[in-house]
């Protein structure tokens, strides 16, 4: 019976999931991230049934008949759909490990500002998609092991994880976090922004796609001499037609700057209640930024500008937070005791 049960703990496997507002990331130990999928799930209005999760219903937002919805079950990094998410977690970790008759043992992130309910409603959306154990570590603590900084040092550390739903700011030292702040300001934030723009200066109406795709091509956090130009297509809202409008660079900055306003203001939130000698450490070693939103162009520069710290870009930034639950599932003895949290 006790060759069994060890047999059973050595073959289960395990999965780090970056469980994000935007996207799913699915780490597997010895072969990294092995899965990268939109968290939308694609939902009949008729019957209740999922039709499509990941990228063939991320395919079908703005183009659905009356009878299917397509949506983020996740919200500002947290579920909003609970009955959703699971399903939506099913199904990436049985892709994931393909056939395997033993529940895998998951950990999950989440935000720093993230409450007991939402951190239990995580562990019982995993449990109940079939995982056999699921801790959840907070975004900003994944995100500094991912970047391969050493958190278990007497050492201030300042990371900021910007997603789709949230930028999660924190101080680590000694492998805890000192100060944070979670605020509900981020990427998807960003894309409404440039979305309401376009519609106030040239009554024209585009889709949450376009939006992303010219932040991301065009889109900077400080204002640039060179600019960059794109033509974009939406529907004009006068006369109901198609049309094509010109977009430059600075014209994006003025439309996201009270968005990215309020992103630095979490970051100088922090650094003011930071502990004297952990702001000297931050002076020193500075600001690492992480996070899909974190790659919009000249942001460590608008960072620098609103604290006087300087900032830089993690080593691929995107799958920070996916790499530090491989670690952290690499090391699962050492991290249990002091950052994971089991409910």
């Amino acid at each position: 019976m006790i060759e069994r049960t060890i047999g059973m703990s050595f073959f289960s496997p395990k999965l780090g999931i970056d469980l994000g507002t935007t996207n799913v990331l699915v780490f597997l130990p010895g072969k990294g991230v092995v899965l990268n999928e939109p968290s939308v799930v694609a939902v009949s209005t008729e019957n209740n049934k999922v039709l499509a999760i990941g990228t063939a219903a991320k395919q079908m937002i703005g183009r659905t008949p009356d009878t299917i919805i397509a949506y983020r079950p996740m919200k500002d990094g947290v579920i909003a759909d609970y009955r959703v998410t699971e399903a939506m977690l099913r199904f990436f970790m049985r892709r994931a490990l393909g056939w395997n008759p033993f529940r895998p043992t998951v950990i999950i992130s989440v935000p720093a500002g993230v409450t007991s309910t939402e951190k239990r409603a995580v562990i019982e959306a995993a449990v109940k998609a079939g995982a056999k154990d699921a801790f959840v570590v907070k975004e900003p603590i994944l995100a500094a092991i991912g970047a391969g900084i050493p958190i278990h040092e007497a050492m201030g550390r300042m990371v900021v994880d910007i997603g789709g739903g949230t930028i999660d700011v924190a101080v680590i030292s000694l492998g805890g976090i000192v100060s944070s702040t979670s605020v509900k300001c981020a990427g998807n934030r960003l894309d409404h922004a440039i979305m309401d723009h376009v519609k106030k200066q040239y009554n024209l109406a585009i889709g949450d796609k376009t939006s992303e795709d010219t932040k991301i091509k065009i889109g900077s956090a400080v204002s640039v001499t060179e600019e960059e130009t794109i033509s974009i297509k939406g529907r004009d809202l006068v006369s109901g037609l198609p049309r094509t409008i010109d977009l430059s660079t600075n014209e994006l900055v003025q439309a996201m700057s009270r968005e990215l306003r309020e992103m630095m203001g979490a970051v100088r939130k922090v650094l003011q209640e930071t502990p004297p000698e952990l702001a000297s450490d931050i002076i020193d070693n500075g600001i690492i930024l992480t996070g899909g939103t974190s790659q919009l162009k000249n942001l460590p520069d608008l960072v620098y500008r609103r604290t006087g710290v300087q900032a830089k870009l993690a080593q691929d930034a995107y799958h920070c937070v996916a790499r530090g639950t491989g670690v952290v599932l690499k090391h699962l003895d050492t991290y249990k005791k002091s950052i994971l949290a089991k409910k």
